[in-house]
């Protein structure tokens, strides 16, 4: 073995050593948490308790102790729908059933626990009870879960158009051309600034173009579980933004098998007609689709995948008028005009140019007078 062969074998294992003894840094914006405090019913604090958190639909499950004032903190939850589940010797068991954690959220959950008779039992409390008052961050934003993104009229079915249904947003009138801008990035303007002071994070991960302040990757809206737009105090690690935030979510596998598939046409036969040629420009769009998602191991391994295809024609209506035989002869001056004034004679368009109904009416030179005239 050669000396530059060792080498490179040491680097390779020094390199693998780094990447399973290295701790992964994970975007807060990107996940969720649940947090509160679990006391009985006189209202002192339940230490050492345990705190189950499972996901709803993916089975997993994320186990912690209260501390000694009676708090426990699950962090780095994906977005999805969770039950609390406290258990503590000599107190009965507490669920709470249904507690959708967004991502950068964190919905507080308090526990009461009743003293435990002498058989075994549970008391479930549904969500609906958690307090929805926001005491744990000052952000300004709103939240399109994946019911509004997928019902939702966005025009072209651009997840980016989700912008302008907040107070102050407003779409630009000019686009990048096609060539620069193939994922269709919008130009909107968030409370006065540039639209380029919109940070787009897709994943936790940065999906702006760092030249043309436009989005990279354009996901399908069925392959978004959510959509969230801070137009006000950002996470610090979002510090780079100047107008807004706008984070999204894509949908991951669970413990049953879901998708779906689309197909959506939009044709030109129903625009306004042209007014010179009488009939809209041909042209047709579909933007289709499908989803998939499912487990590959139940409650352990899941997989989701998303593909989205565009097919567009587009035509164009043009009305050329060829020249008649008098007027190609009197440009040509191989004939003289009805006034004896050699030039191009119009005379024959204008019989029907000239009519009130016509969008050219009075455009036609007119030389049968000595001075000319329209």
């Amino acid at each position: 073995m050669t000396k530059y062969t060792r080498t490179a074998y040491a680097l390779a294992l020094l390199a693998i050593v780094c990447l399973f003894s290295s701790t992964m840094a994970r975007a807060q914006s990107v996940y969720g948490s649940i947090f509160g405090t679990v006391t009985d019913k006189t209202g002192a604090v339940v230490p050492g308790a345990t705190v189950t958190v499972t996901d709803e639909g993916k089975g997993t499950k994320v186990t912690v102790t209260t501390n000694g004032t009676g708090d426990y903190t699950v962090s780095h939850l994906i977005p999805d729908t969770y039950d609390v589940q406290v258990v503590s010797k000599g107190f009965e068991t507490s669920t709470v059933k249904g507690i959708v954690v967004l991502a950068d959220t964190s919905p507080r959950s308090d526990i009461t626990l009743g003293v435990s008779s002498a058989g075994a039992e549970t008391v479930t409390v549904n969500a609906d009870s958690v307090p929805e008052l926001k005491t744990d961050r000052a952000d300004v934003s709103t939240i399109f879960n994946s019911q509004q993104v997928n019902d939702l009229p966005v025009e072209g079915q651009n997840y980016a158009n989700l912008q302008l249904l907040l107070p102050g947003a407003q779409l630009l009138g000019w686009s990048h051309a096609a060539d620069e801008n193939p994922q269709a990035s919008r130009q909107i303007q968030i409370d006065g600034q540039a639209f380029g002071g919109i940070a787009y994070e897709l994943d936790g991960t940065d999906n702006q173009d760092p030249i043309l302040g436009i989005i990279v990757i354009n996901p399908s809206l069925d392959s978004i579980t959510e959509s969230k737009v801070t137009t006000q105090n950002f996470d610090a690690e979002l510090g780079k933004a100047v107008a807004a935030v706008e984070t999204v979510q894509t949908k991951s596998g669970s413990n049953t098998f879901h998708g779906s598939t689309y197909d959506f046409r939009t044709g030109n036969a129903n625009l306004a007609k042209d007014p010179f040629a009488g009939a809209p420009a041909p042209g047709i769009k579909n933007k289709f689709g499908a989803t998939l998602g499912g487990p590959i191991f139940r409650n352990k391994l899941f997989f989701f995948g998303a593909y989205e295809g565009q097919r567009q024609k587009v035509g164009s209506v043009a009305v050329n008028t060829l020249p008649s035989i008098l007027l190609m002869q009197s440009c040509l001056g191989q004939v003289t005009g009805p006034s004896g004034i050699q030039g191009c004679d119009f005379s024959e368009y204008k019989s029907t140019l000239s009519t009130a109904s016509s969008p050219l009416q009075g455009t036609i030179f007119d030389n049968s007078t000595a001075g000319g005239g329209q």
